[in-house]
């Protein structure tokens, strides 16, 4: 006796196959309306001019520096006068390695300059922002900064969610096909399982398209309109992830005609070979004959298959995370690898919860086969787990990276949800184990046959008109369905397993809408040294520097506040001004103000500087150099009279 699996109230399975698409629903919904704009995955990491600085003179170009390289259309960097007029020459241009200048046209005005730029980042996400720095002295500007990030607004959303489509048809179309090929070749002619790999490639070729066409706008404006725009589309296409995105689309096609034969001439194969053996003399023969003709036409599927698997994989490899950073020439097959163990667990649990609860009883998926996909599953696991591992480590870097970034708390989230998967489906094993005898197949397929038959004569004799034949036909369909269903209940056993199954579903449907976002966040190595360099940059950019130290020389007219501004507090030359007010806010006219600086940490000053006198109370200097950067001590000596002075001082960090 063949050991069958036999799906337990079939209403209650349709309403949690419905519960499940429900959940998938809500929680990609919930994840794309609260996750903020996709994060660019390369970071200004330096600028020339830096960002908020004065300038002496008007700079001949504009130049900034990314983490990584990027991809540059004809507007990627402009340039802006105070007015909100472009002062650019034109398209920039790479000057070295990740470093890349915009021309600026002579004779610019003083005031203050607002630089965009939004570029597409190897990993082919885009990278927008902004900064000013000022030619002579800061004005105001007119420039209105866009706030929606690249990659954000309506067109973003629709971006995202044909990602999150798009990983999904993948999952379903090959998991869905290898569960076919490796554990179940009697699923091939099934309809609900025929119908879910169908799903899966229609939603990856939709979904395909639907990116190919958002991809220009998406990178670009943001804007609805520009969304079938032929000229955008036709720069996409010149792109890295335009040729992902059309590649895809190539084998989706040869992905068509596998789909064509497994679920047509493989499934006649199987019908033929039966007939052939029912006619023939010889019915050993017949089958021997038949037995090979399918092996040799299921080793050529498996073959194609793999083929055309390895290849939609390598299309998200070869424009995704995988193709930027440490070590490409590994990560792209790791990566390319992983997705397709992640299809095998995944998708093959999908299709073996549709053939639980929606596989009509006369073809009831078999205990052998569940216990070939464990076998799958657990191979897959294997796969995942190093793959995933070496991933984390080339995409983290660091245990802080793991805990303070968003890549690394997504990474977290994601090996919890796989532990308890891993848990669930031990738990399903021990169900399959445990699977008791029912009758086989082609016993439940007889009985079937035989009862409707035996319905179908009663109401041929018994229908005397039209009206009357068209009732117990309904009567007929409905006996049928009991009694269907009581087959299919016939080993209550088996609720455990589907019970589970449909859990390891449930969690799968989770990890899957995390895994996409983490697609589109920024790794914890990137985001990491991103902020290193940022940090070191704005230690040389801190900007003006005021201290207000209050005095008291102890003389009857000796109290009142002296401020010192440095400007631009950084290593170098700057710019000192001092004032010196009485207690009251007015200008105190004294006879002379003398500065120290000293930088403890490295024994060095005190450095002395005395500054001029230009109006009453105000008093000022220039290239004021400060040799390191470091916490400053500054003494500012105060004489307010001929024997009456002080020494006041504060820390304050410069560079």
């Amino acid at each position: 006796m063949t050991r069958t699996i036999a799906p337990r109230g079939a209403t209650h399975g349709v309403a949690r196959v419905r519960t499940l698409l429900l959940l998938f629903l809500a929680v990609t919904g919930t994840l794309l309306a609260g996750a903020a704009p996709a994060s660019a995955h390369a970071a200004l990491t330096g600028s020339d001019p830096m960002q908020g600085t004065v300038v002496d003179k008007a700079p001949t170009q504009v130049s900034l520096t990314f983490s990584e390289q990027v991809a540059l259309s004809d507007n990627a960097l402009q340039v802006l006068d105070p007015k909100g007029e472009r002062v650019d020459t034109g398209k920039a241009t790479s000057t070295s390695g990740t470093t890349y200048a915009v021309q600026l046209h002579s004779g610019l005005p003083d005031g203050t300059f607002t630089v965009t730029y939004q570029v597409v980042s190897a990993d082919s996400h885009p990278v927008s922002g902004a900064f000013t720095f000022s030619i002579g002295a800061p004005s105001q500007t007119s420039v209105a900064v866009s706030g929606q990030a690249a990659g954000g607004g309506f067109v973003g959303v629709l971006y995202d969610a044909g990602r999150y489509i798009s990983y999904a048809g993948f999952i379903l179309l090959v998991g869905g096909a290898a569960f076919v090929l490796a554990c179940w070749q009697r699923g091939a002619g099934v309809r609900p399982v025929q119908r879910l790999v169908v799903s899966g490639w229609l939603a990856l070729t939709g979904a395909t398209l639907a990116l190919l066409l958002l991809r220009g706008s998406y990178v670009g404006s943001g804007k609805v309109g520009d969304i079938f725009d032929l000229s955008l589309l036709g720069q996409v296409l010149q792109t890295k992830a335009g040729a992902a995105l059309v590649s895809r689309l190539l084998l989706l096609a040869a992905g068509a005609l596998f789909i064509a034969v497994l679920f047509g001439a493989y499934v006649k194969r199987d019908e033929a070979a039966a007939s052939e053996a029912e006619a023939a003399d010889s019915e050993a023969d017949a089958a021997e004959d038949a037995a090979t003709e399918k092996k040799d036409l299921t080793f050529g599927l498996a073959i194609g298959g793999a083929v055309v698997a390895a290849g939609l994989a390598a299309t998200w490899a070869m424009a995704e995370h995988a193709s930027t950073g440490i070590q490409t020439g590994l990560a792209m097959p790791v990566d390319v690898l992983h997705l397709l163990a992640v299809a095998l667990w995944l998708g093959g649990l999908s299709t073996l919860l549709v053939a639980l609860f929606r596989a009509p009883a006369d073809a009831q998926i078999d205990a052998s086969a569940v216990r070939r996909f464990s076998r799958v599953a657990f191979s897959s696991v294997i796969a995942l787990v190093a793959t995933g591992s070496y991933q984390a480590w080339r995409q983290v870097g660091s245990w802080s990276a793991l805990t303070d970034t968003a890549y690394g708390q997504l990474l977290l989230v994601k090996i919890g949800l796989v532990t308890v998967l891993v848990g669930i489906a031990w738990i399903s094993r021990r169900w399959t184990g445990q699977l008791s005898e029912v009758p086989a197949p082609e016993a439940v397929a007889a009985a079937v046959v035989e009862q409707r038959a035996k319905t179908r004569t009663k109401v041929a004799a018994g229908s005397g008109d039209s009206r009357r034949a068209a009732q117990l036909a309904r009567q007929r369909a409905a006996v049928a369905t009991a009694r269907d269903k009581r087959l299919r209940d016939s080993d209550p056993l088996r609720s455990g397993l589907r019970r589970s199954v449909l859990a390891e579903a449930g969690v799968a449907v989770v990890l899957l809408a995390i895994t996409t976002v983490l697609t589109s966040t920024e790794p914890g190595r990137t985001e990491e040294d991103a902020k290193a360099a940022t940090s070191s940059s704005s230690s040389q950019q801190s900007g003006p520097l005021s201290l207000k130290i209050p005095f008291d020389t102890g003389a009857e007219d000796g109290k009142g506040t002296v401020e010192v501004t440095l400007d631009p507090a950084r290593v170098g030359g700057n710019e000192m001004h001092v004032f010196v007010v009485r207690p009251n806010g007015k200008a105190f006219d004294v006879p002379e103000v003398k500065v120290a600086f000293t930088l403890e940490a490295k024994d060095i000053g005190p450095l002395p500087v005395t500054p001029d006198r230009i109006a009453t109370g105000h008093w000022t200097a220039s290239g004021v150099q400060i040799p390191l950067a470091g916490d400053w001590k500054v003494e500012v000596t105060v004489r307010t009279s001929d024997i009456d002075q002080v020494t006041v001082d504060k820390n304050a960090k410069i560079g």
